[in-house]
């Protein structure tokens, strides 16, 4: 259908554009042909598949970069070189010259040792207590908690129970003569963490101070309490039970050897034992003054 130009610009005053053919032209330049709605398109010939783009993971957050920053550099991977691994820490080294300190500079290289690990947690060395002549010397094994905290061997309630001990053979840690004043000390001069078993090292460490501490008293008898004071100075691994009523040696001196005062409160029918044992000190001691 044909429209004359006066029913056009009634239409288009109206807001209708009429409807022409497709393959009608414009119907003049003055009015321009209406856009063409976008119908839906008809099936289209096939168009071959093609395979789809594989997906990319998105990098990570932390990975992401803004236009203006520099990507990381990363160096090449190399054979580790040791002197780039973080340093193992390194105690030092036990003083020299133990041997021939006398008690000042002995006590001064004890509370300065560093020597093990164990410096790392005292709040105090334990270096020993009693007559620095005394006819008796009395090993232990290690500082505990208390004795790590006043600095003295043989405190708290395993402290008491060897006063007592002591005191029934009229022998005291106060101040007395050397004859009846012991010298208590321990293999270790450090607290171990949480009281455990001494270590190798830290024995072998402690032991040239235990040994001149020795060498200075120059004790009549020694009395060793516990195992780890028993295999240190014995060389032993011997239970106490096979050593008990015995009499040992220690560069000469003669070790008895017993039961530790904090066992004996936890297995009280062994006091008996230990009693046995200090008597035989008793007599052993008296023997060498006597000779």
């Amino acid at each position: 259908m044909s429209w004359d130009p006066r029913q056009l610009a009634m239409l288009k005053e109206i807001g209708v554009l009429p409807w022409e053919p497709r393959d009608a032209g414009p119907a003049d330049e003055g009015h321009p042909q209406a856009p063409a709605v976008e119908a839906a398109p008809a099936e289209a010939p096939a168009q071959p598949r093609q395979a789809a783009a594989p997906a990319i993971p998105a990098a990570p957050a932390a990975a992401r970069q803004t236009p203006t920053q520099e990507p990381p550099q990363v160096p090449p991977r190399t054979t580790a070189d040791p002197a780039s691994v973080a340093p193992v820490a390194v105690h030092a080294r036990r003083p020299t010259g133990v041997e021939q300190m006398d008690w000042p500079a002995l006590r001064e290289a004890v509370a300065g040792c560093q020597a093990c690990k164990l410096c790392n947690g005292r709040r105090n060395t334990v270096f020993g207590v009693g007559h620095e002549q005394a006819d008796w010397m009395i090993v232990g094994e290690a500082p505990g908690e208390q004795e790590d905290l006043k600095g003295e061997p043989f405190v708290g309630q395993a402290g008491k129970l060897l006063d007592n001990m002591l005191r029934s053979l009229a022998l005291t840690r106060s101040e007395a003569p050397s004859t009846h004043q012991v010298f208590i000390a321990n293999v270790l001069k450090c607290r171990p963490p949480h009281n455990r078993n001494p270590e190798p090292e830290e024995v072998a460490q402690c032991e040239p101070f235990l040994q001149r501490q020795v060498e200075l008293v120059q004790p009549k008898i020694i009395v060793a309490m516990g195992r780890f004071a028993v295999q240190s100075l014995l060389r032993t691994g011997e239970p106490i039970g096979r050593l008990r009523g015995r009499v040992h040696r220690y560069h000469g001196v003669p070790v008895i050897v017993t039961y530790h005062p904090a066992y004996l409160l936890r297995n009280l029918p062994d006091k008996a034992k230990a009693w046995e044992d200090l008597c035989l000190a008793a007599d052993t001691a008296a023997a060498a003054s006597a000779g």
